[in-house]
């Protein structure tokens, strides 16, 4: 269960990037600044599961 919420953050956070670049050349870089934070925490969130625990 673990393995699929982790793909599902990383994918989700790859598509919020991708997002934020089109939504960026839209000409709103006040929401493309507030998806690449998501994505950014999505990312953090992934990385501290990550790390390994003794």
């Amino acid at each position: 269960m673990s393995d699929t919420i982790i793909s599902v953050l990383m994918l989700t956070g790859v598509v919020l990037t991708g997002g934020a670049a089109y939504v960026f050349r839209q000409g709103d870089k006040r929401r493309a600044l507030l998806m690449l934070v998501a994505a950014l925490v999505m990312f953090a969130n992934v990385a501290v599961w990550l790390v390994p625990v003794k």
